[in-house]
């Protein structure tokens, strides 16, 4: 038995769950989010507790059973608390304007590089170098962190382009002064 899938989840005041078919809903202050369950796999609640059992001891089977857990775990506390990520734009004329549901990137290149902003998620730029992605969905919020950093991920001899807030960008040295080692 998964020894994370096992453990019940207590729910916190003002959140209900509802199982229906394959589909479990996560309801709270904050908002409302959806867990599909995979094939195999059930959950029951039972008064202030939810709880995630598996129908066969399958490779994908016993795989699901701890990551649906975990799924649910992570979207009670979505809709209680919800999740954000900050990045911070570090170089010389690179900035971030947000311009509705688009967030448009100066990062170095020729153009500026766009980024469609999903329903569900809130992004705020409090300064030009400053981006705040925040969400019910942990993942979501995730995913669009990484795709705003995709956008120019750090380079390592100077440490220019999009970073997540308090990244480490270990930097390489550079090339040696000219002549050293060169042939007269």
């Amino acid at each position: 038995m998964s020894r994370i899938g096992k453990l019940p989840i207590v729910l916190p005041t003002g959140v209900q769950v509802t199982v229906s078919g394959q589909t479990l809903t996560v309801k709270g202050p904050k908002g409302s989010l959806n867990v599909a369950l995979a094939a195999g796999i059930g959950a029951k609640v039972e008064g202030a507790q939810v709880t995630v059992s598996r129908s066969d001891d399958l490779k994908q089977t016993k795989a699901m059973h701890g990551t649906t857990r975990a799924a649910i775990k992570n979207h009670i506390k979505g809709v209680t608390e919800g999740y954000s990520k900050s990045l911070e734009i570090v170089g010389v004329g690179y900035r971030a304007v947000l311009q509705g549901k688009k967030l448009n990137l100066n990062v170095g290149f020729a153009n500026t590089i766009e980024v469609e902003i999903p329903t569900g998620i809130t992004v705020t730029v409090p300064d030009q170098t400053h981006v705040n992605v925040s969400g019910l969905d942990k993942a979501l919020v995730g995913q669009v962190a990484a795709d705003i950093r995709a956008a120019r991920k750090p380079e390592p001899y100077k440490g220019k382009g999009v970073r997540y807030a308090g990244e480490v960008v270990r930097k390489k040295a550079g090339k040696s002064a000219a002549g050293a080692g060169a042939k007269k």
